[in-house]
This record gives structure tokens, C-alpha cells and sequence, in this order.
């Protein structure tokens, strides 16, 4: 081959691959929970080879108190000068880039729609870490000190699981535990283990005069902790078909809560 040939068809790859770099695709922005799973069960499964004494499937049963309790300013996170609601953070090195990314995702929410602000840690005593413990679980507000909120890598790292176990962080109670429940749900204790009934307990939660909410991502699936499979231990009254036990994002609901627990101004 004529050697300026051979060059030209060289400078040409050259400039085909100048042009269009190949590129490592970074982590994407959301990890949506797959398929047609009922979230609620599969992390509850996940929860149960964890050390932790877990109340409500995924609530740290608090060692200096008797019962959960938040519903003061004690167990809430302070406001800075701004009048925004820091939570200091840390992440534990074993999380993967596109981990980290799923998180910080999960936080923009928080931070776009209230005044809640994930800050990473500089030297605050009060702060939360995230770690890739042996299940999904968080304690119920903010306890003093450093208090780990569990993602495990195998089957929590999905967006709304990070942003449920952060409103536990926050303060708040699983929806179907909330006072009036009872008006909303029916609980069919048949399908529910009697050692098991205490994650059904009702509690003296602040409703905050907002609607129970049926798409919150707070609200427990329909067949969670059922001793029959498919059958369901959570039905909605009056309507049985209503969803429950998204895993996907805040809810509009979730959202106006935190506003008005909180005193957000957005």
C-alpha cells in the first residue's frame, strides 16, 4: 500500500475516535426498585439476620428509652441561621460510586422540595452514618451522637428505601401505624404471627391535621409480615384495591409533612 494512503487512512481512525471518545457511563441519577416486588417484604426478609433489635420491620428499638417516642423537639434535627434543618452525614468507603450517587439522589428530593439539608460532617456531635450494615434500618429521630441509618448494598441502596429510612432519621413513624389508622386500613391479624403483632401497634403519632396518606413511602405493603403467602395483612377500607407500599419517591404527602413539622418555608 502506497505509504500516503496507508497515513491518510490512519489520520482518518484517529479523528473517528477524537470525535466520539469512548466513555465509562457514570452512575445514574435514580435506581428505580425493580419490577412488580412488594418492596416492604423483601427488605423485612432482608432485616431478619440483622443483630439489631428492630421494631416495625426497621426501626432501631432505642437503648436509652422503653418505646419509640418522637413527637417533641428533643428528637428533632436544629435549624442553622438560615432557617435550614441540617442533618451532618457520613457514607462508609464500602459503598461504589453509583451507591453514593443513588444516596445524594435520594437527599436532592429532601433538598429541592424542603428545608431539610443532608450536609456532609465537618465536626458536628450529632450526626447520621450511613452504613452497609446487615439490613435496612434507621432509629426514629435524631437520638444524639452518632446514629447509623443501615443501607445494605445486597437490597436497600434503591431510592425510596434511602428516602424511607431518612424520614425515620427525621422523625416519622411507618403511615400505618399512625393514630387513625384504623379508619383507612383494616389489619388482618389472622395472617399475622402473635409475636409478630407489636409491628401493628398503634401510635400516639402528630398527623399534623394532614389526610392519611395511602401513597406514602412510608406506608408498609399489603402482605408484609403475612404467615400465608399472598395473603394480605394490610387492606385498605373502603377501597381494597387502593396501592400501598410505594417504594419510588417522597409522596406529595410525605413532602407536606416534613414542611410543616419542620416550619419550612419553600
Amino acid at each position: 500500500m502506497d505509504p500516503r494512503v496507508f497515513l491518510s487512512i490512519l489520520l482518518l481512525f484517529v479523528g473517528i475516535a477524537l470525535a466520539n471518545p469512548v466513555r465509562n457511563p457514570g452512575p445514574p441519577a435514580f435506581v428505580p426498585i425493580p419490577g412488580n416486588v412488594d418492596i416492604t417484604t423483601k427488605f423485612l426478609e432482608i432485616n431478619k439476620g440483622s443483630s439489631e433489635h428492630l421494631i416495625e420491620g426497621d426501626l432501631v428499638f432505642p437503648k436509652t428509652k422503653n418505646a419509640l417516642y418522637c413527637y417533641n423537639n428533643s428528637c428533632f434535627w436544629k435549624k442553622n441561621s438560615s432557617n435550614l434543618v441540617e442533618v451532618p452525614y457520613i457514607v462508609s468507603s464500602e459503598y461504589s460510586s453509583t451507591d453514593i450517587s443513588v444516596i445524594q439522589n435520594a437527599m436532592s428530593t429532601f433538598h429541592n422540595k424542603t428545608c431539610i439539608r443532608f450536609v456532609p460532617r465537618l465536626n458536628q456531635t450529632d450526626y447520621i452514618s450511613i452504613e452497609n450494615k446487615d439490613g435496612c434500618y434507621s432509629y426514629l429521630g435524631r437520638i444524639g451522637g452518632k446514629q447509623v441509618v443501615s443501607l445494605n448494598r445486597q437490597g436497600c441502596v434503591y431510592h425510596g428505601i434511602v428516602q424511607h429510612e431518612l424520614n425515620h432519621a427525621l422523625g416519622f413513624y411507618h403511615e400505618h401505624t399512625r393514630s387513625d389508622r384504623d379508619q383507612y386500613v383494616k389489619i388482618n391479624w389472622a395472617y399475622i404471627q402473635t409475636s409478630m403483632s407489636s409491628n401493628f401497634q398503634i401510635q400516639n403519632t402528630n398527623n399534623q391535621n394532614t389526610p392519611y396518606d395511602y401513597s406514602s413511602v412510608m406506608h408498609y405493603g399489603r402482605t408484609a409480615f403475612t404467615t400465608q403467602a399472598g395473603k394480605d395483612t394490610i387492606t385498605p377500607i373502603p377501597d381494597a384495591t387502593v396501592a400501598i407500599g410505594q417504594r419510588q419517591d417522597l409522596s406529595s404527602i410525605d413532602i407536606l409533612r416534613i414542611n410543616k413539622l419542620y416550619g419550612c418555608v419553600v
